[in-house]
């Protein structure tokens, strides 16, 4: 079988090695779709994600969905010939995290296709896989396996939403329309946001956000010099930072109404920013942080399978695994692309 492998920047070997077999309790997937995410490309374009530097050959991927080939012992939610989303979270289920049910800050978390541990943790850009049953879910409906494989996106937006607490009726800022800020637009629509005003610099990702709910799009680049945003859209309730950009930050504490909430979704510099945080005080908001997903992976397949929330506007295209290098530079280009997937070689 073949499986991408990254030795370092911009080095990516599509190899040949021998298919696994599934052991007591684990699952042979054959990858149906395997989004490229923005940590894919950080450790393809530069060896590292933020802290998390690659130290052997590393196999990117936590986005997935497939197909059941074969099933070890003691195996009961899935059959062979199941089509199944891929949860890429094993938590350990015994720290304090784990035990208050906030899984997602598990601090022995083993996450796919990344280098926080050594060994590292290999992801599904691969033509089959093993997996744990408990991470298989399966989906009985029609939808595509490009679609069922946009459920672990979904996940991070619902768990956001979920930070942000009561959304009914409220009026929602999101600052960055790539995939997880149209995800977004997918879950507050789907909790009951009244109006969800995006933002973005490049046309291609508003254009996207139109397409799944947002109400009013905004090219904050092209503000009048000395224009606010609140002038376009109004003060709203809550604000959800995605981009990872520091004046997206300021733009969303400016914005909100007094007594507003912010969400930060996106992963802002790591070696820091400027902060004007006597607003926070001043005008009484309330930051939270979201980090991955907490207990919403099964909601977010079922959203998907039954089309309570439309993905299909995201989707920018799967290529083979054999193409991935190409995959990963056009992922990177948000003036064409939004979610770009890799597939089966045949594909």
């Amino acid at each position: 079988m073949l499986e991408c492998q990254v030795h370092g920047a911009e080095d990516l070997r599509v190899v040949d090695v021998p298919t696994p077999q599934p052991g007591p309790g684990e699952v042979l997937v054959r990858l149906g779709a395997a989004g490229i995410c923005g940590s894919d490309m950080h450790y393809y374009f530069h060896g590292r994600n933020g802290s998390f530097v690659i130290r052997e050959p590393l196999v990117p991927g936590h986005e997935a969905s497939g197909v059941v080939a074969a099933t070890g012992a003691g195996v009961r939610r899935v059959k062979a010939g199941d089509r199944i989303a891929v949860n890429p979270s094993k938590p350990c289920g015994q720290c304090a995290g784990c035990r208050e049910g906030r899984e997602n800050l598990c601090s022995n978390m083993r996450f796919l296709g990344s280098a926080s541990v050594f060994p590292h943790m290999h992801g599904t850009f691969r033509e089959f896989f093993l997996m744990p049953e408990s991470q298989c879910v399966p989906v009985s409906t029609g939808v595509s396996l490009a679609e069922i494989a946009m459920s672990e996106p979904l996940s991070i937006a619902l768990h956001s939403a979920h930070r942000a607490g009561n959304l009914l009726g409220k009026r929602v800022l999101i600052t960055g329309s790539g995939t997880i800020g149209c995800m977004m637009t997918l879950a507050v629509k789907l909790a009951g946001a009244a109006h969800v005003a995006i933002t973005d610099v490049v046309d291609h990702p508003l254009d996207v956000a139109r397409q799944v709910g947002a109400d009013v799009t905004v090219r904050t680049d092209q503000l009048p010099k000395d224009g606010r945003l609140s002038d376009l859209i109004g003060e709203p309730d809550v604000a959800f930072e995605v981009s990872g950009a520091p004046s997206a930050l300021a733009a969303c504490m400016e914005t909100v109404r007094r007594g507003g909430i912010i969400v930060q979704v996106g992963t802002l510099p790591p070696d820091g920013m400027h902060l004007l945080a006597n607003q926070i005080m001043a005008r009484e908001l309330d930051l939270r942080g979201s980090f991955r997903f907490a207990n919403v992976f099964d909601h977010a397949v079922r959203s998907i399978a039954e089309r309570r929330v439309d993905v299909r506007p995201v989707l920018s295209g799967v290529h083979p695994l054999t193409d991935a290098v190409h995959a990963l530079t056009l992922a990177r280009d948000k003036t064409v692309s939004m979610k770009v997937q890799l597939g089966p070689t045949e594909a």
